[in-house]
C-alpha cells in the first residue's frame, strides 16, 4: 500500500463522521433559516468552505454565508449579520475587514457571516463576497476523486507547516490547495510541479488578469484581478518547494504527521551557542487584547523592526524566531554580538569639501583623540551611544516601527543568561537548532 493510500485511511472522515457533520449542519442552516423567518429578514444562506465542498480533514469549521440583496445599505448589512449571530450561536464577534459571529454548535465550530447575494465578481461590496463564488466554481469542477487529492495536499501542508493563509503561517489557503489539486491533476502531480517553481512562477486558471507581482500569482477563476495565492510569503513558498522535492525523492509519513520534536537542555543550547560564538536576547511585551490574526501580523512586524534596529547598531542578527502565547509576546533573536567595544570610528567627510571645517571644529576636542584623515577623508574615534543590545532595545523600541497595538512600554528585554532560563525551551530549540518537521 502506498504511502498516500495510508494517509487517506486516516484522514478522510469515516462514513459516520460525515453523517453526523453534515446532520449538525442540516439543522443550524433550519435554526438559521427559523430565525430569519421569523423576524422577518429576507436573506439567502449558504454554506461554504470545505465542508460545503466535501474537502475537509476532520471536524470542520461550517461556514455558514447570510447573502442580503444588493440594495441594502453595508451598515444594515452589518448589523443585522452581527444580530443574528449574537441570537443564534452567542459566539464572539470578530472584527476583521468584515465583521462576522464566531461560536458552537452541537461541537462545531461555525463562522456567521453577512455577505451580499451577487451575480458576479465585477462590483464587489465586502471582502467576503468573492467566497460563494470560490465555492460553486470548485463543486461545479471538481471530482470525487480530486476531493481525496485536495486532503492529501491539505495534510502535507499541515505536516510541513506551509497551510493557512492566516497572517501567522503566510502560507496556501484551503481554496489554493483546491485549484492546484483541479489545475495539475492530483496530489503527486502538484508536488512534481511544484518542486520546480520559483519566485514570480504564474499559473493562469481560466485566464489571465492584469499584471501581479508576488512569490506565486495564481489567477483567481471567479475574479482574474486577485491573486489567489497572495497570503504566500516567498519563505512559505520556498519551504513547500523544498518539501515537495524532499517527498518525492524519499516520501515518508513524517511529512503528514510530523513527531513532536523533544526541547533542547540548556547545556545543549550553550553548547550550541558557544560553537557559533553567538548570544541570545529575548524581548517580551504584554499581549494586547486584539484579534488574533491582527496581532499575528503586527508581531511579524515587530519582529522585522526590531531586526532592523540591531542591525543598525551592529548586533547583527543571524536568526530570530517569535511566538504568541497567554499573556505574552516573545521575539528571541540570536545575534553575532551582544556587546560591542566602547569606541567606534566615526567617518567625516573628505577633507577638501566645506564641511570639513565644520566637522574638524566639532570634533577638535574629542576625548578619544582628534580627527584623523584615511581614503582622502576626515575620521575620529567616537563613542558608541550604545554599549549592548539590551539598553538599545530599551531605548529605542518605540521608534523603530513596531506593531500599532504592541505597547512598549510593556516591553522587557532577557539578555543572554536570562533568556537561557526563562525563554520557552521549545522557542529557543526552534532558534539554535531549526530543523524541517519532516527532519525531526
Amino acid at each position: 500500500m502506498s504511502i498516500e493510500s495510508t494517509v487517506l485511511e486516516r484522514i478522510v472522515p469515516t462514513k459516520d463522521e460525515m453523517s453526523r457533520i453534515s446532520e449538525t449542519a442540516k439543522k443550524l442552516k433550519a435554526v438559521v433559516c427559523d430565525y430569519l423567518s421569523e423576524h422577518d429578514i429576507n436573506v439567502d444562506v449558504q454554506f461554504v468552505g470545505s465542508f460545503a465542498k466535501g474537502t475537509f480533514l476532520s471536524d470542520p469549521d461550517l461556514d455558514l454565508f447570510l447573502l442580503f440583496p444588493e440594495e441594502v445599505p453595508r451598515k444594515e448589512l452589518e448589523a443585522i449579520g452581527l444580530q443574528v449571530g449574537h441570537d443564534v450561536l452567542g459566539g464572539v464577534r470578530m472584527y476583521a475587514e468584515h465583521p462576522y459571529t464566531r461560536g458552537m454548535y452541537e461541537g462545531l465550530n461555525v463562522d456567521l457571516v453577512p455577505s451580499y447575494n451577487l451575480t458576479s465578481t465585477e462590483q464587489l461590496r465586502t471582502a467576503v463576497d468573492r467566497t460563494p463564488f470560490h465555492t460553486d466554481y470548485v463543486m461545479s469542477r471538481m471530482t470525487d476523486e480530486q476531493r481525496n487529492e485536495v486532503r492529501l495536499l491539505k495534510k502535507f501542508m499541515k505536516g510541513i507547516d506551509v497551510y493557512g493563509a492566516e497572517p501567522n503561517t503566510r502560507g496556501f489557503s484551503g481554496y489554493l490547495c483546491e485549484i492546484l489539486v483541479m489545475h495539475y491533476g492530483n496530489f503527486l502531480n502538484v508536488l512534481e510541479n511544484a518542486k520546480n517553481w520559483k519566485e514570480g512562477t504564474t499559473l493562469i486558471i481560466e485566464k489571465k488578469g492584469p499584471p501581479i507581482i508576488g512569490p506565486l500569482i495564481v489567477y483567481d477563476p471567479v475574479d482574474q484581478r486577485r491573486n489567489v495565492a497572495s497570503a504566500v510569503h516567498i519563505d512559505t513558498l520556498s519551504l513547500f518547494i523544498v518539501a515537495a522535492k524532499a517527498y518525492l525523492q524519499s516520501p515518508s509519513m513524517k511529512f503528514f504527521f510530523p513527531e513532536e520534536r523533544t526541547p533542547l537542555s540548556r547545556t545543549e543550547l550553550e553548547r550550541i551557542s558557544e560553537r557559533n560564538g553567538s548570544r541570545i536576547i529575548t524581548v517580551v511585551f504584554e499581549r494586547p487584547d486584539v484579534i488574533e490574526d491582527n496581532l499575528y501580523s503586527q508581531l511579524w512586524k515587530t519582529r522585522y523592526a526590531l531586526t532592523r534596529k540591531l542591525n543598525d547598531f551592529d548586533y547583527n542578527v543571524l536568526k530570530s524566531v517569535h511566538e504568541m502565547f497567554d499573556n505574552t509576546l516573545e521575539i528571541v533573536f540570536e545575534l553575532e554580538r551582544d556587546l560591542l567595544s566602547k569606541t567606534y570610528k566615526h567617518a567625516g567627510p573628505p577633507v577638501w569639501v566645506k564641511a570639513a571645517d565644520s566637522f574638524i571644529s566639532k570634533w577638535k576636542n574629542n576625548e578619544y583623540g582628534p580627527p584623523f584623515i584615511e581614503d582622502g577623508c576626515w575620521n575620529v574615534v567616537a563613542e558608541r551611544m550604545y554599549f549592548t543590545a539590551k539598553e538599545m532595545l530599551v531605548d529605542e523600541a518605540a521608534i523603530s516601527g513596531i506593531g500599532r497595538e504592541i505597547n512598549p512600554n510593556t516591553m522587557k528585554v532577557r539578555d543572554h543568561e536570562t533568556s537561557l532560563n526563562e525563554t520557552d525551551p521549545n522557542l529557543l530549540t526552534m532558534l539554535m537548532d531549526p530543523k524541517r518537521s519532516w527532519e525531526v
